[in-house]
């Protein structure tokens, strides 16, 4: 089921932060001002609004702990046209994100 509400800004600065650890331009990777929630945002990931048929690979994946001391993975996506397409959590207990990760908590160099 979809859950389509408009984009918060922890969620625009996590991507930011993101892009220019890869020394990409945030302005050439637009975000939709609209996401779909997966999972109901039980664990936080969201469609950025690319081609939902088109995954074509990871931008790049860091880690979170969380507040109940469980490892997040979260991982930025892009589709075939170069859009980005997903902001995937994957919290591997598979429990409720408890607090969303801000860039100085992030752990970079762990899937490497």
């Amino acid at each position: 089921m979809s859950n389509i509400r408009p984009i918060r800004q922890n969620e625009i600065d996590l991507v930011h932060f993101l892009l220019e650890k890869l020394n990409l331009n945030p302005e050439d990777f637009p975000i939709s001002e609209q996401v779909d929630e997966y999972e109901g945002g039980k664990m936080g990931s969201i469609s950025l609004g690319g081609d939902v048929d088109g995954y074509d690979g990871d931008l790049i994946q860091v880690e979170y702990i969380d507040t109940d001391d469980t490892p997040v993975v979260i991982t930025l996506t892009k589709d075939h046209h170069n859009h980005l397409l997903d902001l995937d959590f994957w919290k591997t207990d598979f429990s409720k994100l408890i607090e969303y990760p801000t860039p100085d908590k992030l752990i970079f160099g762990v899937t490497e």
